[in-house]
């Protein structure tokens, strides 16, 4: 993924560094006197607290058509992004959502002869499969100058293949939260956990109070890698979850067996998961996120995982982000807890002044914060300005992104060949959807996981 290893003690450092800025209760970020809040003149001289920092030329009467896998509420807000640059440029943006996996929904278009002008890639692997089969066009220096300017290097490095920069990562995700509807955990008097044994504490607590604890989206097999993810990096270490990323260990490895046996000892308590094992293969991230916090007293489940655009999802759900719901770290299933990230990036794959254009306008501070207004989002641009997110919850999360720099790890499935992380129905999803149907069976889940890897990666 373009970033050396780092020493494991920088990493837990930088966990606790993200797990202490998601304390709800940050007060910091909540207050200050910037304009920007109350809808006045903001520090850049721009009006309505979106700042003007970036140059850009003028584009009247061009087109661009920009593809994303983003639907519902996700697009509805980008779509606000596009519809900034178009005010500033004169330049006529066209959405169209596309299909996970993305490299086989642009594969079609450009066989037919109409690709999209720019992509927002959601895997570092999709940037790299771009790069190979020559579809992807490198940065120009204007937006290679404002990544520079607001961007720490390692989130540069990611979008780079072969040392040249070819994404912008313009959506970043903390994939280490839990959600928790907060009438279930003061009817149960439960408490926000820090440790995996905390947590299984906090679970029985919330099924003893007549509520089943957790709600899985895991229809959708990337929420499965999530939960793998944290849980391996936790109890594993940085360096050996780098080794996995890049399969130079195997899926048959000890530590592999350690992760999935802990993961499947709580997937596989009995009532645990809302619907079951059955159910929770049917359900839908979004509606992982709604069955918890709809339903007044009595919700389908206590708590959801995963990352911070649920939020969006809990306003879908009529629910209030830092009021009907909290967040708390993942717990520390080893000595730290996990800090797991992913993003999506945008790549120029038709090349012209207009395409190149949106690139520098989404690596700066002026598209995100317009997003970020909107919220359920993250930005990597360390120059956003934290009182731009819309409460408190946001703003830790976001301020915990930036504060861990570059000491964070990065999706492991996305930095996957596709065929083995980021594909519904295949690889690494399905394994692993297979293994929640059946959690006591860890050899049979290592050995399928490794034959798909050994496959995807070539050996």
């Amino acid at each position: 993924m373009g970033r050396e290893p780092r020493a494991a003690r920088s990493a837990r450092a930088a966990a606790a560094v993200v797990a202490g800025a998601l304390v709800l209760t940050l007060s910091a970020c909540g207050g200050g006197d910037d304009k920007a809040d109350k809808g006045g003149k903001d520090q850049t001289g721009a009006t309505g607290g979106v700042p003007n920092t970036v140059k850009l030329p003028k584009l009247d009467g061009e087109k661009l058509q920009v593809t994303a896998v983003w639907t519902g509420t996700e697009q509805k807000n980008f779509k606000k992004v596009l519809a900034e640059f178009e005010k500033r440029t004169g330049a006529e943006v066209t959405y169209v959502a596309g299909q996970d996996p993305i490299i086989n929904y642009l594969g079609s278009k450009i066989a037919g002869g109409a690709p999209p002008d720019v992509a927002m890639l959601p895997q570092v692997g999709a940037i790299q499969q771009a790069v190979d089969k020559k579809w992807a066009k490198p940065a120009g220096p204007d937006a290679v100058a404002q990544l520079k300017k607001n961007y720490s290097p390692g989130w540069q490095k990611i979008g780079q293949v072969d040392g040249k920069q070819y994404g912008v990562y313009f959506k970043a995700a903390n994939k280490s939260l839990i959600w928790y509807n907060t009438k279930v955990f003061a009817n149960a008097g439960a408490k926000e956990p820090k440790t995996w044994k905390d947590f299984q504490t906090t679970s029985q607590t919330v099924y003893d109070s007549g509520v089943t604890p957790m709600s899985v989206g895991g229809s959708d097999g990337w929420v499965l890698t999530d939960w793998f993810e944290n849980v391996y990096l936790s109890q594993a270490g940085p360096e050996m979850y780098d080794k996995l990323a890049k399969h130079e260990i195997k899926w048959t490895d000890p530590s592999v067996k350690k992760a999935l046996t802990t993961l499947g000892e709580y997937w596989g308590k009995k009532d645990y998961l809302a619907g079951g094992a059955k159910g929770t293969l049917q359900t839908a991230f979004p509606d992982s996120v709604k069955q918890t916090f709809t339903g007044g007293d009595q919700p389908k489940a206590g708590m959801v995982f995963e990352a911070d655009f649920a939020g969006a999802n809990v306003q879908d759900a009529k629910a209030k982000v830092g009021t009907d719901a909290k967040i708390f770290p993942f717990p520390a299933v080893g000595q730290e807890a996990p800090v797991v990230s992913g993003g999506d990036a945008a790549v120029v794959l038709k090349d012209s002044k207009a395409s190149q254009a949106l690139l520098t306008f989404l690596a700066s501070p002026d598209a995100a914060t317009v997003w970020a207004q909107a919220g359920g989002y993250l930005s990597p641009d360390k120059n956003v300005p934290l009182t731009a997110y819309p409460n408190d919850e946001q703003r830790s999360m976001a301020k915990a992104l930036i504060d861990a720099g570059d000491n964070f790890r990065y999706d492991m499935s996305d930095q996957a060949p596709q065929s083995f992380g980021g594909t519904p129905g295949k690889g690494e999803w399905k394994d692993l959807q297979d293994f929640l149907a059946n959690p006591k069976d860890v050899a049979g889940a290592q050995a399928k996981l490794e034959a798909d890897a050994a496959k995807a990666y070539g050996g």
